[in-house]
C-alpha cells in the first residue's frame, strides 16, 4: 500500500485558494489510483471554479471510462474538462477567460503515467531530484531557446505567463510521460506556489528528511510560506514502495 499525504494552503498573500488537489490510493474506475493538482486562474472566483470543475470532471470521467489504457483514460478526461470550461466561459461572463493547470498521475506497480498541462509539476525524488513534467510557460520556452538561463528564470517578471491551460483553447495538447520508479523514490505533485518559493535543491533536502510523508508535505508548505508564500501552495507526496521500506 502506498503512503500518501496532500496539503493545499492559501499561502500568505492570497485571499482565496484557487488550487485543488485530489488523491486516491484506491482504484478510480480502471485506474489503480489517481493523484491530481490543479492551479486555477481567472478573476474573482473563476480560477477556483476552473480548478474544481477540472478535477471533478477528470475524476468522474475516469470512473466511467471503459478504456483500459491509462494514457487514453487521462487524455479523454482532460479533453472533456477542457471542452466544458471553454463552453462555460462562453456562456457566463463572470467565468470568461478562466482556466487551470493540471498535473495528474497514476501508479501501476513500478511504472507511473503522468499527464501535464501548464506549469504545475511532478517530480521524482530520491537521492537526486528529477522534474518529470515540462512547464508550458513563456519563461520555459525562453530557457529552451537559450535566451534565458535557468537561474534567471526563477525571478523573471513574466514567469507566471503559461502557454497552455485547460480551458485556454477549443482543443488541448496534453503532455504524457511514463516513469519507471525504484525503491526509495518519492513522487511529488505540486503547484507553482511551491516551486516559485523554494528551489529544487531545497525541495530535495526537505523530501529526504527522516520524517513520514505527512511531515514532509507540511515542511514543504512551511518553507514556501517562510519564503514569502506569495501564492497558493499545493503538494501531494506519494511513497510508492512504503511496504518494502518498512519490511527492510
Amino acid at each position: 500500500m502506498y503512503k500518501v499525504a496532500h496539503i493545499s494552503d492559501v499561502g500568505l498573500q492570497r485571499n482565496m485558494n484557487q488550487d485543488v488537489v485530489f488523491a486516491s490510493d484506491v482504484p478510480i474506475g480502471n485506474l489503480p489510483n489517481l493523484f491530481i493538482v490543479a492551479d486555477g486562474m481567472g478573476g474573482h472566483k473563476a480560477g477556483d471554479y476552473a480548478a474544481r470543475y477540472t478535477v471533478d470532471t477528470i475524476v468522474e470521467e475516469v470512473k466511467s471510462s471503459p478504456e483500459q489504457n491509462a494514457t487514453i483514460i487521462l487524455r479523454k478526461a482532460i479533453e472533456k474538462a477542457n471542452s466544458g470550461i471553454v463552453k462555460l466561459s462562453a456562456e457566463n461572463a463572470a467565468l470568461e477567460g478562466m482556466g487551470t493547470t493540471v498535473v495528474a498521475a497514476t501508479l501501476m506497480g513500478k511504472y507511473m503515467k503522468v499527464a501535464n498541462v501548464g506549469d504545475s509539476r511532478l517530480y521524482v525524488v530520491n537521492r537526486k531530484i528529477r522534474q518529470i513534467t515540462r512547464d508550458h510557460s513563456y519563461v520555459e520556452e525562453m530557457v529552451e531557446r537559450g535566451s534565458l538561463d535557468r537561474a534567471s528564470a526563477r525571478t523573471h517578471p513574466q514567469k507566471n505567463i503559461i502557454t497552455r491551460a485547460v480551458g485556454g483553447m477549443d482543443t488541448i495538447d496534453v503532455d504524457f510521460f511514463e516513469v519507471e520508479l525504484e525503491p526509495g523514490d518519492l513522487v511529488l505533485l505540486c503547484s507553482d506556489g511551491l516551486t516559485n518559493m523554494i528551489d529544487d535543491e531545497k525541495i530535495r533536502i526537505l523530501m529526504n528528511t527522516g520524517r513520514d510523508v505527512v511531515e514532509k508535505a507540511e515542511e514543504l508548505v512551511r518553507a514556501a510560506n517562510e519564503n514569502g508564500g506569495k501564492d497558493n501552495i499545493s503538494v501531494i507526496i506519494v511513497e510508492p514502495f512504503a511496504d518494502e521500506v518498512e519490511d527492510d
